[in-house]
């Protein structure tokens, strides 16, 4: 498959700039592989798909405040910085994107708050935009955490043009967020409310967590026609003993599992046996799941809706099946569904 298969008119205003009043009441499309059909439900309808001993896996990784804004020493420019990943913990370096970057060169110094009690040196260049800052700051490590996101903001996607808001802390984190370190939220997770979790579980639905620190390299546009020489940036992942015995129980018992997310999908995908069951892992992956493509664990997704000659719409469309996919996205447009990050939802079984 090439990258222009990926292509189709989003309008504009199909971008969610704000998340649905609550979150299990954003809109959902229900896709069904085997024969086509598709059902337009909200989000707090899901539980009508699933029964006793099917397995939700959930990404568990935690969004911190990532974007800073601080200024240049002696011209005083205004210099965007967005963290990226710490690359070590006692010498206080890390790996960071700057906007605008044609002004930040190594040497430069970087001031952020108001009384400027965090102060940043450029190391190295790493790519045109990124930069490894080495941060200054009199205090304990923790302090200095504290510090860091006492300075940060949300790190909402670029498209939302909007300031962010106090609502954007709570709304741009699943509710069952617990180790910091993703730069993007794991999106499909965010319509779920503590009210439908708790259905789910009175119903029997067990939950399964793995923890996939997602990058920005997950919306990093893909560049070439031909997609086997596009490369995924590395994600650091983490699947437990307990995830796996839970997920490899219900697969032997012929229960669904759902891989809340593509986040999640790719997590499993990339901690396979040979016979086709889920391994523990603790890594990096850099998987990059397009058509055609035979998925080993999962049997069904839940997924947002993903912008034009993405990788998530790649992964999602080696799931259902192309032509369905870009029918069901043709019929998303039409019906008005939000799109992205902040957008509705569909389940594709």
């Amino acid at each position: 498959m090439k990258l222009s298969h990926f292509n189709f008119d989003l309008p504009k205003d199909l971008l969610a700039e704000y998340p649905s009043e609550s979150r299990d009441e954003a809109r959902l499309m229900v896709v069904h592989r085997e024969t086509g059909e598709i059902e337009h439900k909200l989000f707090k309808d899901l539980i009508d798909y699933f029964d006793e001993g099917d397995v939700m896996v959930l990404n568990n990784t935690k969004v911190f405040p990532a974007r800073l804004f601080g200024n240049k020493e002696k011209t005083g420019a205004r210099i965007e910085v967005f963290l990226l990943r710490e690359l070590n913990a006692d010498q206080r370096l890390w790996d960071v994107l700057v906007d605008p970057a044609r002004k930040i060169r190594i040497g430069n110094k970087l001031y952020f708050g108001e009384d400027e009690s965090l102060v940043a040196e450029v190391i190295d260049n790493t790519t045109s935009r990124g930069r490894t800052l080495r941060f200054l700051y009199d205090g304990s490590y923790d302090e200095f955490r504290q510090k860091l996101s006492e300075l940060g903001e949300t790190p909402l996607p670029k498209y939302i043009k909007r300031d962010v808001e106090p609502e954007d802390e709570e709304r741009y984190q699943t509710i069952y967020a617990k180790h910091e370190g993703a730069v993007a939220a794991p999106t499909a997770g965010l319509h779920f409310s503590k009210h439908l979790l708790k259905r789910l579980e009175i119903k029997g639905i067990d939950f399964a967590e793995v923890t996939l620190h997602v990058g920005l390299g997950t919306f990093n546009p893909v560049e070439v026609e031909d997609l086997s020489k596009h490369k995924m940036d590395s994600e650091e992942l983490y699947i437990d003993d307990k995830s796996v015995d839970t997920v490899n129980s219900a697969k032997a018992k012929k229960h669904k599992v759902c891989a809340v997310g593509t986040t999640v999908m790719r997590g499993l995908e990339s901690s396979v046996s040979s016979a086709r069951t889920l391994n523990t892992f603790q890594g990096w992956t850099n998987k990059f799941i397009f058509p055609p493509y035979e998925f080993s664990i999962a049997d069904c997704m839940i997924t947002n809706f993903h912008t034009p000659k993405s990788t998530l719409l790649m992964m999602v469309s080696a799931f259902a099946g192309h032509d369905l996919m870009m029918k069901a996205y043709k019929e998303a447009v039409k019906e008005k569904y939000k799109f992205y990050s902040y957008g509705d939802a569909m389940l594709i079984l």
